[in-house]
């Protein structure tokens, strides 16, 4: 992929790079609080949530880059976006 200074990479790209190891926080959801609606899933810039009915809230850290959209949007603070400890 060539990039030109000013260009904004298209959504869904870290998937050509793991990207999860430079993030500071990653997302930890709460099952007793999720309801799977999916709209975690939907605003992720990355693609990187899946959502089922029994896990819930899952997230590919390999490839999440740790921005927080999804606790953001999520309507029952069912994600927290805990400290990355290396």
């Amino acid at each position: 992929m060539k990039l030109s200074i000013g260009v904004v990479a298209k959504p869904g790209t870290s998937r050509a790079t793991k990207t999860g190891s430079w993030r500071t926080y990653y997302p930890v959801g709460d099952p007793k609080k999720c309801t799977a609606c999916g709209i975690c899933a939907m605003y992720c810039p990355e693609g990187i949530i899946l959502i089922d009915k029994v896990k819930k809230f899952s997230c590919d850290l390999d490839y999440c880059k740790g921005c927080g959209i999804c606790a953001q949007v999520c309507p029952f603070k069912a994600i927290e976006m805990k400290l990355e400890i290396r």
